[in-house]
């Protein structure tokens, strides 16, 4: 591998990195693409280039993962856990999260609290992968 791409992968980690810390919070391109000391086109092309998804799509993702595991960990209600984790709207929380789990929120606390492992385990089985996988396309 050579040096420009060991180095264009570490700002890209670095900005995927900043997206696991602050998922709530109000990341945009630009505020990644400054992250990863790249122009916004670039961050984009290449972000989905190396990790397989765009970078909304990814930090989405990663929102869901977080609100999957309080639905079904705490008595909060979904629209706490929709504003906690990053959503600033419930239709577009409940969209994203039936495109990435093929179910709404609602529907995937009710099947109860999480089983009685390890939490590291517990996220790895209940990761989803994508969006396309959740919906079979």
């Amino acid at each position: 591998m050579s040096r420009a791409v060991e180095e264009s992968n570490r700002r890209l980690l670095r900005a995927r990195d900043a997206m696991d810390r602050r998922y709530a919070e109000p990341l945009d391109v630009p505020t990644l693409a400054r992250i990863a000391h790249v122009s916004e086109a670039h961050f984009i092309r290449t972000f989905r280039a190396t990790f397989g998804e765009t970078p909304n799509r990814y930090l989405q993702r990663r929102r869901v993962e977080r609100a999957m595991f309080l639905l079904r960990s705490t008595d909060r209600s979904v629209t706490d856990i929709c504003m906690d984790v990053g959503f600033s709207s419930l239709g577009t929380f409940s969209r994203v999260f039936r495109d990435v789990v093929g179910e709404p929120p609602s529907e995937y606390r009710r099947r109860g609290p999480l089983p009685p492992v390890p939490s590291c385990f517990a996220m790895a089985w209940l990761r989803p992968s994508s969006f396309g996988e959740a919906r079979g396309g």
